[in-house]
């Protein structure tokens, strides 16, 4: 499913003017980081998708449905988004209840509300934690089970807000797997992120913003690798990909297997 933004302004009642005349379309099974510095208008956005904020002037398409239409219980059909702390997102007193309350929430039957949380719980390695109350579990396992609760409501689009914030490497992996069973599913995957090197490692396209407006977009390797203008948002690019500069590579790399290639080249 595919999301159409035409010259997209908003602005805050207080008058911060957050977006700028953004334009920008991401096709059905892209996988795509949004990065930038904070202010830069990364959940601003966002939040235009699924119909959390409506637009100053401009408009935004998900399929062929403008937000401006739709309710945010609506667009929940068709756009999943799994917020930056999973503590605003639970509230019910077991991962199963928490995990099943989407699709119910959506009217689908018994059998698919069943399937879809099994599936969901396994995807996230919660299977074995059905009846822990969510708030008895670390907040690593609770960003897992705010993860399943919007994986089990099978929308074509997936947003993650900065998941891997106060995340080990073990959950970390963990989120990366679930990324990746989403691409081979065929998702829109979309995630608001500073974590460049889980962007470099699981994401094809980057749009870096600064101040409302989109500063690059592109391939990631041809994004990272235009270091000086990232900087002027304040990202780096991945550490390889600048040892990779250092070292004289002919072409970017932004991973452990493209520096390896490269370096044997």
């Amino acid at each position: 499913m595919e999301i159409t933004i035409s010259n997209l302004q908003f602005s805050y009642p207080a008058g911060v003017h957050a977006l700028r005349g953004i334009s920008l379309e991401i096709n059905s099974g892209e996988q795509v980081a949004i990065v930038g510095q904070n202010g830069a208008g990364k959940t601003t956005l966002v939040k235009h998708f699924n119909g959390l904020l409506q637009p100053t002037s401009g408009s935004v398409l998900i399929g062929d449905w403008d937000t401006t239409k739709y309710s945010v219980s609506k667009l929940a059909r068709r756009v999943g988004y799994v917020f930056q702390n999973p503590d605003e997102q639970l509230f019910c007193k077991t991962v199963g209840e928490e995990v099943a309350f989407g699709p119910k929430n959506l009217g689908y039957d018994k059998a698919r509300v069943e399937s879809l949380a099994k599936d969901a719980l396994a995807m996230t390695e919660l299977s074995e934690k059905t009846e822990t109350n969510p708030y008895d579990l670390s907040a690593t396992w609770r960003k897992m089970v705010a993860l399943a609760s919007i994986i089990a409501m099978d929308t074509d689009i997936v947003i993650f807000d900065e998941p891997t914030t106060g995340q080990d490497a073990v959950n970390v992996a963990r989120i990366a797997h679930v990324v990746k069973t989403l691409r081979e599913r065929g998702k829109t995957v979309i995630t608001i992120t500073h974590d460049i090197d889980f962007c470099a490692e699981n994401f094809e396209r980057v749009i870096a913003l600064s101040q409302g407006k989109v500063l690059l977009d592109g391939q990631a390797n041809d994004v990272l690798g235009q270091e000086e203008i990232l900087a002027t948002t304040y990202v780096d690019p991945p550490q390889l990909t600048r040892l990779g500069k250092r070292l004289g590579f002919k072409q970017t790399v932004r991973n452990q297997e493209e520096f390896l290639t490269a370096l044997k080249g």
